[in-house]
């Protein structure tokens, strides 16, 4: 699904940094990656953000992202109590 995707862009102004357009609405040219540490390992290898974003390659905006989310992403959450409804059909 599309709304689970990172969108990149190239920074721009003679930047070869590949950043995270959070807002989904920088001019430019898009390339779209699922927010995990294992799909970033292999766009970096494949060289796909050099590809997708006209030479763009420095990729530590996105990487710092990526990690941070997958941590947050990660940490156990307490078990959420189960709610009965209440509509007296129970006794």
């Amino acid at each position: 699904m599309r709304s689970e995707l990172l969108r990149l862009v190239a920074e721009g102004s003679g930047s070869s940094a590949v950043i995270v357009d959070e807002r989904r609405r920088m001019a430019g040219r898009g390339a779209w990656l699922h927010p995990s540490e294992k799909c970033l390992a292999l766009a970096i290898k494949r060289r796909a953000f050099g590809r997708a974003l006209n030479g763009a390659t420095g990729t530590a905006e996105v990487e710092r992202r990526i990690s941070a989310g997958t941590k947050a992403v990660d940490t156990p959450v307490a078990a959420a109590t189960t709610v009965q409804p209440e509509s007296g059909s129970e006794n």
